[in-house]
């Protein structure tokens, strides 16, 4: 493994085992097959043992994996005559955010997502993923071309957050992210989220106001970081694992929670082990709501959208607080008519 982190370390000692036996064996002439063998099978069941209890904070760290599968990565994997659209007609071009037209199995789309670099200068061209203003102002215009032309649109999320910086500040990031999801909101046409890594605050949600929302299995979304989340609550920033523990952000949390519509398996291990098989992934679950939505009406899948957010949150009173509020009523209602009654009694004058 070039990059793996702790909990990976007992596959990579197997694995540099299973190697020094292959190389013994060429230099030696040794038949060690049988040895390379059952190291081969340890390792399979120690990759189902490690990857199929993974913590949140595990699977953050998959989610954050440099070699992970990025958006352009996926619209190369999945779409056919992708064209990328730039400039928000506003003030310049963001490269955080890439937009384009393209083709899924012949269909036209629409393709917005948060784009990383791999090198530092690609990352300095592309801000870290974290957009500016001037990405969601782009990328709304590019949505607005989606409505008047009838075109589903598909975003992919992979960003740590909006960028907080003074510049983007000052041109409104923040009216600019409101926008987003007053607009996303109202669109005639269905709008298809993936989350494909990390999905973080309002840089994230001001693409992704969606009729549905997916996830990667070990992908992440979030009002705010573990990292940020454990320096507020805990006053301490090396606490994120606790924090990520608590917050409730991975997939499986998310969808038992109804915050998103679907997981999408990846790999063992995560997406940057196999990226074209979690294309495929990928590409049949848009392929499904695609159709889902073709024959829907412009109110309906606006209502659809509404609908689903409306829902978010929704609870029920335990048995036992209802209990407790109907005995408070009667004593509640005793008070209320004492007052009225107070207030109703005629004021006594003084006599000359």
């Amino acid at each position: 493994m070039e990059t793996s982190f702790d909990f990976e370390q007992p596959l990579v000692e197997l694995e540099e085992k299973i190697e020094e036996l292959k190389t013994s064996s060429l230099n030696n002439h040794a038949d060690f097959s049988k040895q390379i063998a059952e190291l081969e099978a340890k390792k399979e069941n120690l990759k189902q043992k490690i990857y199929g209890s993974l913590t949140p904070w595990q699977r953050i760290q998959i989610a954050r994996h440099p070699k992970r599968p990025y958006s352009a990565d996926y619209i190369k994997l999945i779409f056919e005559d992708f064209v990328e659209l730039h400039g928000d007609r506003v003030f310049g071009d963001d490269r955080a955010l890439l937009c384009g037209m393209a083709l899924l199995d012949g269909k036209p789309v629409i393709v917005i997502g948060h784009q990383k670099g791999r090198t530092l200068q690609e990352n300095m061209d592309r801000n870290f993923g974290m957009a500016h203003p001037e990405g969601y102002r782009k990328a709304m215009r590019i949505m607005k071309l989606a409505e008047k032309f009838n075109r589903p649109v598909i975003t992919f999320i992979d960003t740590s957050g909006a960028y907080p910086g003074i510049a983007a500040e000052e041109r409104g990031q923040a009216e600019a992210i409101a926008r987003n999801l007053r607009d996303m909101a109202k669109l005639s046409v269905p709008v298809l989220s993936v989350v494909i890594g990390e999905g973080g605050s309002g840089g994230a949600l001001g693409i992704g106001v969606s009729n549905k929302v997916l996830m990667l299995e070990n992908s992440y979304y979030s009002v705010i970081s573990p990292e940020g989340c454990a320096a507020i609550l805990f006053r301490d920033g090396s606490k994120a694992k606790d924090a990520a523990e608590a917050m409730k952000i991975t997939a499986k949390d998310l969808l038992n929670l109804k915050v998103i519509d679907e997981i999408i398996k990846e790999p063992l291990g995560g997406a940057h082990n196999d990226a074209e098989k979690t294309a495929v992934n990928i590409k049949a679950s848009l392929n499904k709501y695609i159709k889902l939505y073709e024959d829907m009406s412009a109110q309906k899948i606006e209502d659809d959208r509404y609908s689903k957010f409306r829902n978010m949150g929704v609870f029920e009173e335990p048995a036992s607080f209802v209990k407790i509020v109907k005995e408070k009523k009667p004593a509640a209602k005793a008070k209320v008519k004492a007052k009225t009654a107070a207030k109703s009694k005629p004021k006594k004058t003084a006599k000359k």
